[in-house]
């Protein structure tokens, strides 16, 4: 048996989120800076390559501090220290692409206009970037980062209009992708998402203080109560007066990304109406219906797909028991720049429970097959610990297609669902039988939200019109 996918360059065998933002408006209900410490930690998950803070202080001005590194490694005692108390907050944590696992490129970004300081902070991606940034540039912009933020920053810094309710609006209308944006200036918290709403952002409130965040866990952690999702299209202003909401030109059908159902959200989340851990359940007991197999043991591969796998057991009747323990102390393995170190990252992230697995038929549950390198040496891990069949369930359609609104996947040539068969992905990883949730199951499991969805990278077919964005990398690459 050959792997030649092996030999692909280096990525993990996820689809990392690109990032996660909080924004908090405290009137006297959320400390400010230890609640953006916790609202952050929770959201952890979306992004371990950066971290920062933007606080406009009770002396005046926006103070930040941001680096590289965990919430836990960068804000340290005495940064937080440092940073002082405030009324306004906003918070981000960051995925990058190699090339851009740069300090300079962390978030927040703030920035000082004729508007005066302004931070924000953004998740989502902007398919029209390339195209935005090289006018401004042409227009005698200088940008100091490579993120998208800077070009949404410098149009609303550009616009005549003086207030942010007016001049936020004029920037929507000229950006085209995805985002969840927090920002503020000395007095105001604005939480802004795109037409389409690709990217996740909900509403809190702790007493006569308000939250802004990626997932309803930051609000829960701060001990807030989740109110509602920011509508597609809409800004949501919150200052002395309390809240004011914009409603902007929405697209006709909202597209949540559904991956965060599959694998990128908390699993305590709710997202649009739609419970995280009952969207995983379901599709672990709908896969169970589609793909039955006679085994001893249903083993989920922790985190995100445990849930699958106890609605596979339980539809299944097949007793549901752990294969599979998690390192929760190893660190961010999948920034290892050799092939051979990544491997031995996932061993150190999993290990194999011989003695519940040895001499028994095994139903392995992921949420998802990117390249194949990790599935692999899960099976790997098994049949050394005496599994006597692995039989693989993975408990969304194959990803066939790459992102372009947010988060960092292979081209389309190392996505292996898109270049091989089940049967012959199926030899690849070393199972005795492999099968998918199709599209029509997947799309059961969140039926019952309020939102339409993105299921372009496993459809190839998208919300809007990607093409600038391919012509963009393209030509970068050249």
């Amino acid at each position: 048996m050959t792997n030649d996918f092996r030999l692909l360059k280096p990525y993990t065998d996820r689809m990392p989120e690109e990032c996660g933002v909080v924004g908090i408006y405290n009137a006297g209900d959320l400390p400010i800076p230890g609640s953006m410490y916790y609202a952050l930690h929770s959201v952890q998950h979306r992004g371990e390559e950066s971290c920062g803070m933007a606080i406009a202080g009770e002396q005046g001005g926006i103070r930040y501090h941001k680096d590289m590194g965990l919430v836990t490694d960068v804000m340290t005692e005495e940064a937080l220290e440092n940073i002082g108390n405030g009324r306004v907050a906003i918070g981000h944590v960051r995925y990058s692409t190699q090339a851009e696992n740069l300090a300079i490129n962390a978030q927040p970004l703030v920035v000082r206009s004729r508007k005066g300081q302004l931070a924000l902070a953004h998740n989502g991606n902007l398919i029209n970037a390339v195209t935005l940034r090289r006018e401004l540039e042409e227009d005698g912009t200088i940008f100091q980062t490579a993120v998208d933020s800077e070009v949404m920053a410098n149009l609303i810094a550009r616009s005549t209009k003086g207030a942010l309710a007016e001049a936020i609006p004029e920037m929507m209308a000229r950006v085209r992708g995805s985002y969840a944006l927090v920002a503020m200036n000395e007095k105001q918290l604005v939480g802004v998402r795109d037409p389409f709403g690709i990217r996740p952002l909900c509403l809190g409130r702790k007493g006569n203080s308000y939250i802004l965040a990626s997932e309803s866990c930051a609000i829960e952690v701060l001990g807030g109560e989740y109110i509602r999702d920011i509508r597609p299209g809409e800004i949501i202003m919150i200052d002395d007066g309390g809240i004011h909401s914009i409603q902007t030109k929405a697209a006709d059908k909202s597209a949540l990304c559904v991956f965060e159902f599959v694998y990128f959200a908390r699993t305590d989340s709710t997202m649009d109406g739609i419970g995280v851990y009952n969207a995983r359940y379901e599709a672990g007991r709908l896969l169970a219906q589609i793909a039955p197999v006679e085994a001893d043991l249903v083993v989920g591969v922790p985190d995100s797909a445990l849930p699958a796998a106890m609605g596979y057991a339980k539809a299944s009747g097949i007793p549901y028991g752990d294969g599979l323990v998690k390192n929760r102390y190893i660190g961010r393995t999948f920034i290892q720049p050799e092939q051979s170190m990544r491997e031995q990252g996932v061993r150190m992230k999993l290990a194999a429970l011989r003695r519940n697995v040895h001499g028994k038929r095994i139903v392995l549950v992921d949420d998802s097959i990117v390249r194949g390198t990790t599935s692999l040496q899960i099976v790997e891990m098994l049949r050394m610990a005496g599994a006597r069949q692995v039989h693989m369930r993975i408990s969304s359609p194959p990803v066939v297609s790459p992102c372009y609104f947010g988060i960092d996947t292979p081209d389309k040539d190392q996505l292996i669902g898109a270049n091989h068969s089940v049967e012959e992905i199926a030899k690849m990883i070393g199972v005795d039988s492999l099968a998918y949730l199709d599209i029509d199951g997947l799309q059961r499991t969140v039926e019952y939200g309020n939102c339409g969805f993105c299921m372009g990278c496993f459809t190839g077919e998208y919300p809007m019109d990607v093409k600038e964005t391919c012509e963009c990398v393209c030509k970068s690459k050249k």
